[in-house]
């Protein structure tokens, strides 16, 4: 069998979170890239409803890393912040008609949209890139104290931060964290809620010695432990539904 290489497959199955980086910063001509690249993406009924905020200020910088307690922040090649913008639109609509009715821009189906073309964005400008030699970190600990991101970028209403994405040069090689296999998670035409606790075990046995042989941080850890951990935490987010609300959202 004649296997052709296919770079685009190359570079989705070999990505890795990279959270150290060069001092090195990116381009003009590289962040524009990515910013094409993230704009090409699928986006809901081609209403593009997302912002991107390059955050270079330092002190503003040092607000996201104070949030999502991630000094990596401030030393990545640079930092978009992702968020999902009903309120452009809403504009844009108000100056067409003065007297236009934006009722729906404020459901529960519109702040879905504009969070699916944030996601969306986001991977495309990961994978443009990661193509390009660069590697990233998506951050979704700006949740940890989401009224302080609110606030700290003068976020208006029909507006919410929804994603971070560190960028930059990789100063590091991590291993590749193993996925759950595709039987697990993979069903024709129903759900179905017949796990392989084999298997799970497998793959259980799989993260352990990754986690175990790992250059940096080994530890002892396996995925339904992980799981497990994580479900005993005590929340720490639980400001996100308040400031959905503060933010004109949910309102049907």
């Amino acid at each position: 069998m004649i296997v052709l290489e296919n770079q685009v497959l190359d570079t989705l199955f070999n990505h890795r979170s990279i959270r150290n980086y060069q001092d090195k910063k990116l381009t003009n001509h590289q962040i524009s890239q990515l910013l094409q690249a993230a704009q090409q993406a699928s986006t809901s009924q081609f209403e593009q409803q997302f912002s991107v905020i390059s955050v270079t200020d330092p002190a503003k910088l040092q607000v996201i890393a104070d949030v999502t307690t991630y000094d990596l922040v401030k030393n990545a090649g640079h930092y978009f912040l992702f968020v999902a913008d009903q309120h452009r639109n809403s504009q844009i609509l108000k100056h067409i008609d003065s007297n236009v009715d934006t009722t729906n821009l404020h459901s529960t189906d519109k702040l879905l949209a504009s969070i699916h073309d944030v996601d969306l964005a986001l991977q495309s400008m990961l994978t443009a890139a990661e193509s390009m030699g660069l590697g990233g970190v998506i951050m979704g600990s700006i949740y940890n104290d989401v009224d302080k991101i609110i606030d700290t970028f003068k976020l208006p209403e029909l507006t919410f931060p929804v994603l971070g994405l560190a960028l930059g040069y990789p100063d590091e090689n991590p291993e590749i964290k193993p996925r759950i296999t595709s039987e697990i998670i993979h069903y024709e035409n129903e759900y179905n809620d017949q796990i392989d606790y084999n298997e799970l075990t497998n793959y259980d046995n799989q993260v352990h010695a990754y986690y175990a042989n790992r250059k940096h941080s080994a530890r002892e850890e396996s995925f339904t432990h992980h799981l497990m951990h994580d479900l005993k935490q005590s929340p720490v987010r639980k400001g996100i539904l308040p400031a959905l609300k503060r933010q004109g959202f949910l309102k049907f």
